[in-house]
Formats: structure tokens, sequence, C-alpha cells
């Protein structure tokens, strides 16, 4: 998988539930809730002031080391 910031978070957890430390290590502590699970990557890091690019380069880095 290759995260992007369109991603839906639901989808990235899905794929690698190991990746939700990468959301609460920036604050996103709602992530059993439903809108959260279909809400994009960039999406959520507008709503938590948070740089969706470095997100996203963070996960897919971890992803690769896999």
């Amino acid at each position: 998988m290759v995260v992007t910031k369109d991603s839906l978070i639901g989808d990235v957890l899905d794929h690698d539930v190991n990746t939700a430390q990468f959301f609460m290590e920036i604050g996103m502590h709602c992530l059993g809730c439903p809108h959260s699970r279909g809400e994009s990557i960039e999406e959520a890091c507008k709503v938590h002031g948070t740089d969706a690019d470095a997100l996203v380069k963070r996960i897919n880095e971890f992803l690769a080391s896999k």
C-alpha cells in the first residue's frame, strides 16, 4: 500500500493497525470514531494543525520497512 494525503485513515489502519502510532503521536486520539475512519489524512491533519506531507512520509517509510 502506498499512502497519500487522500488515503482514508480507516483504509490505512485496516492495512496495518501498527500505523495507529503515527496518528496518535500527532494528537489524533479519536481513531476508533466512525467519522475519523472515513476521513482522509489531509482532512484530519487540517483539523489537528499537522503537516499531512510529513505524516504520509513517515507512514510510507514505516510500511516500506516491513
